[in-house]
C-alpha cells in the first residue's frame, strides 16, 4: 500500500488536548514534554494556529469537541492514555466531525501509541509527526462506545473494574497484576470460575461458549503482549479469543499463553476473526472493558465503523 502524506502546513487550527490526570504523571511529569511539543508546533505553524487545552476528566471531552467543531479545528492532537484517546475520538465520531488526529503517549499502557510506534520523547515525536504520514484507523464499537485496541469481558474486565484510579496512578501496571491475584483468591480459591458467556460471530446462528473473551482490534494486550499478530488498526477486522475452560489450571494455562504470545497452541482457546459479534452473559449484566476502562456491560453488540479515522503518525 502506498504511503500517503499530508502537508502539515495546510492546517489553520490545531488543538493539542492534554489530560493532566493521565497515567504516569505522578512520578514522571509529562508537563515539560507537552510544553516542548507545544513550543515546536508553534514554531513550525505559527503561534496563532496552535492551542493547548487541558482536561482532567473524560467528561470534559464534550466541551472540547464542541469547541473544535464550532471553531473548525482541522488537526486534533491528544496527549493522554488509551482511555483519553478513546473518549475524545468517540465524541468526535459521534458528532461526525473527524479532523486529522495525532496522539502523544502519556498514559498507563499506551497501546495505540505502541501500535503506531510513537515515542513520547518530544524531539522524536515532532520529527516523526511533521513528516505528515497518514494512517487510517478503523474504530470498533461496543454497544455504541468506541474502542481502538481491545475489548474484553470476563476475568480481564472484572480485574479492570476493581482497579481504582488512585491505584492506577500510584502503582501503574502493578495495580492490575495485584488485582488479578486478588481476583483469583476471591473467585477461584475453592471453586471454578463461575461466569459463563456466549459468543456469536457475524451471520452465524451458532453460539460459542466461553469463560472469558478478548476482542482485539490491534496486536497488543496489557502493554507488551502481542496476542493477535495479524491484527492492525488499519484493518477492518476483529480478532477474537474465546477462553473455554474455567478451572484454576485453565486460567494458569491462559496466563502462560498470553505471556508467551501463543494463544493458538492452547486447545481451550478458540481464536476467530469477525466483523461483528454478540456476547451475552448467563449471569446477566457483566462489566466489559474497552481500551482499559469499564464503559459498558453485557449483553454486548460489537461492530466496526464503516469509515476510518485519519491519523497523522
Amino acid at each position: 500500500m502506498a504511503i500517503k502524506y499530508v502537508d502539515i502546513k495546510q492546517f489553520n487550527r490545531v488543538m493539542l488536548i492534554y489530560n493532566r490526570n493521565s497515567g504516569k504523571q505522578l512520578f514522571a511529569s509529562m508537563n515539560m514534554k507537552i510544553n516542548e511539543i507545544f513550543k515546536h508546533l508553534k514554531a513550525f505553524l505559527g503561534s496563532d494556529r496552535v492551542e493547548l487545552c487541558e482536561m482532567y476528566r473524560f467528561t470534559e471531552a464534550d466541551e472540547l469537541v464542541a469547541r473544535a467543531m464550532q471553531e473548525k479545528f482541522d488537526w486534533v492532537i491528544i496527549a493522554g492514555g488509551d482511555g483519553t484517546i478513546r473518549a475524545v475520538i468517540e465524541k468526535l465520531a459521534d458528532k461526525q466531525y473527524l479532523p486529522y488526529i495525532s496522539i502523544v503517549p502519556a498514559g498507563t499502557v499506551n497501546l495505540v501509541a505502541k501500535e503506531l510506534l510513537l515515542s513520547n520523547d518530544p524531539l522524536k515525536w515532532i520529527r516523526r509527526i511533521l513528516k505528515g504520514v497518514e494512517q487510517e484507523v478503523y474504530l470498533g464499537r461496543c454497544n455504541g462506545h468506541v474502542f481502538l485496541t481491545v475489548a474484553g469481558i470476563g476475568f480481564d474486565s472484572l480485574v479492570v473494574d476493581n482497579v481504582t484510579e488512585l491505584e492506577k496512578k500510584l502503582l501503574n501496571k502493578i495495580a492490575y497484576a495485584w488485582e488479578g491475584a486478588e481476583m483469583i483468591r476471591k473467585e477461584m480459591l475453592f471453586q471454578n470460575w463461575r461466569y459463563r458467556f456466549k459468543v456469536r460471530f457475524d451471520d452465524e446462528q451458532e453460539w460459542h461458549e466461553a469463560a472469558s473473551v478478548l476482542v482485539g482490534k490491534s496486536r497488543y494486550y496489557a502493554g507488551r503482549y502481542n496476542l493477535f499478530r495479524y491484527a492492525a488498526l488499519d484493518k477492518p477486522l476483529f480478532y477474537v479469543a474465546c477462553f473455554k475452560g474455567a478451572t484454576r489450571t485453565d486460567f494458569a494455562s491462559y496466563a502462560t499463553c498470553i505471556a508467551l504470545e501463543t494463544l493458538s497452541l492452547n486447545k481451550n482457546i478458540e481464536v476467530r476473526t469477525a466483523t461483528r459479534l454478540e456476547i451475552v452473559c448467563e449471569q446477566g449484566a457483566f462489566a466489559a472493558e474497552l481500551d482499559g476502562d469499564v464503559i459498558t456491560c453485557a449483553p454486548l453488540k460489537i461492530e466496526l465503523d464503516a469509515e476510518p479515522v485519519h491519523f497523522l503518525a
